[in-house]
């Protein structure tokens, strides 16, 4: 049965059969949400469904592992249930709850690492598997859980690599313009922390309504001789009007700007400020080399979205591609039943997982201060959109420093 959407168009159900089995899904699909994030992430969870029941669907008679073959004979499809999360922790919190009642088998997705938290916490205190696709806090919970893996890596780790290309990069003094949010304050604690260790200081500059303006912004990376500006703030508002503001200073021509959240990974930077948004180093979580699976479904993700596909989107499809590993080997009893056992039986597989993803191999494990199960490693890169007028295109990014 289809369940009906409180937002049209934004929280939709995939194909209905008697004996689907449901995977609640997380997205952020509209604002204040990182809807074009969200839209990456669904596309990516989307096309993973689609290859896995085309394939015959999970727990049938003579399929072979991987997404490309995960069924068989008798197999049951999986469906998606989609809830928009609109970036909003309570709202995340409340889609848990009702897709629990709904009775899906594990939970998937969402982009912004503090609604993840939430979801997280309550998937935790509910006994729900949550499968987290694209947040990065470390604390993704507050205590240790067996319920909860993750595929992207933890904020310590993927800014700490971002740190250390500012460090190659000759950057020593560097600003944040900083929002109030528990995952910028955790940003800048991880970039202070490890750039102190190599002599390197670090500013804050809080910007937003009451605080610093973008001229203000500019004055002030003057007064502290900063060499590299860091945006820890939202998009579009107010990251883009400090670029253009930094952009447009003559002052500040030597300047660098960086992005470690990857908000210009996103076609919409490039649409809001043209070449201005070129050069502005990133994170993205995307090897050198996609796997084979993982060029095939570039391609297929590249004509359907009309764009370069960003590593949100294979987030999604390796979500799927490993939810339908352990849904094939351990999750389902033979019978068309999804109960607490089957949710039990998919967490308590997360150590036993291997599955050949869009990025390499993906197994989860426990690492020092995590409290998930988490994928170690994913692939780190620090990329930005080329700069170069003789080479540049909207899908052309360079690759600056690997982790």
């Amino acid at each position: 049965m289809n369940t009906p959407p409180s937002t049209p168009g934004a929280e939709r159900t995939g194909r209905s059969s008697v004996s689907a089995i449901q995977l609640g899904v997380l997205v952020p699909l509209t604002p204040p949400g990182w809807v074009e994030a969200g839209r990456q992430l669904l596309a990516g969870l989307e096309l993973a469904v689609r290859d896995v029941n085309d394939a015959g669907g999970v727990g049938g008679v003579g399929g072979v592992g991987g997404v490309g073959g995960v069924g068989g004979v008798g197999g049951r499809p999986l469906e998606l249930v989609v809830r928009d999360t609109a970036a909003d922790p309570q709202r995340a919190v409340a889609a848990v709850d009702e897709l629990a009642r709904l009775g899906v088998a594990a939970l998937a997705g969402e982009y912004h690492s503090v609604v993840a938290r939430a979801a997280a916490g309550r998937a935790d205190a509910i006994g729900l598997p949550y499968l987290c696709s694209s947040s990065v806090l470390d604390a993704l919970t507050e205590q240790p859980t067996e319920w909860v893996a993750r595929l992207s890596p933890p904020q310590s780790r993927g800014w700490q690599v971002y740190a250390d290309f500012l460090l190659g990069a000759g950057h020593r003094r560097i600003a944040v313009a900083v929002q109030p949010s528990v995952y910028w304050a955790a940003g800048t604690r991880i970039l202070r922390d490890h750039l102190a260790a190599y002599d390197g200081t670090l500013v804050e500059l809080e910007v937003g309504v009451s605080a610093l303006s973008p001229t203000a912004v500019c004055d002030a990376l003057l007064a502290h001789r900063a060499t590299a500006l860091l945006l820890l703030v939202g998009h579009p508002e107010p990251a883009v009007p400090i670029v253009k503001a930094v952009r447009r200073d003559q002052r500040l021509g030597e300047i660098l700007i960086g992005a470690p959240a990857g908000q210009p990974e996103f076609a919409e930077w490039a649409a809001l400020l043209g070449d201005d948004g070129a050069g502005v180093p990133f994170l993205r979580y995307l090897p050198e080399t996609l796997t084979p699976l993982g060029t095939r479904v570039e391609k297929v993700l590249r004509e359907q979205l009309g764009d370069a596909p960003s590593f949100v989107a294979f987030e999604g499809y390796d979500t799927v591609a490993v939810l339908a590993d352990v849904l094939r080997s351990h999750g389902t009893d033979g019978t068309d039943r999804t109960d607490d056992r089957t949710r039990t039986r998919i967490a308590d597989a997360w150590p036993r997982v291997a599955v050949d993803g869009t990025r390499g191999q993906i197994r989860f494990s426990r690492t020092p201060g995590i409290s998930v199960w988490q994928w170690a490693w994913p692939p780190i890169q620090v990329v930005d959109r080329d700069p170069d007028p003789d080479l540049a295109a909207p899908d052309r990014f360079r690759v600056l420093h690997s982790g």
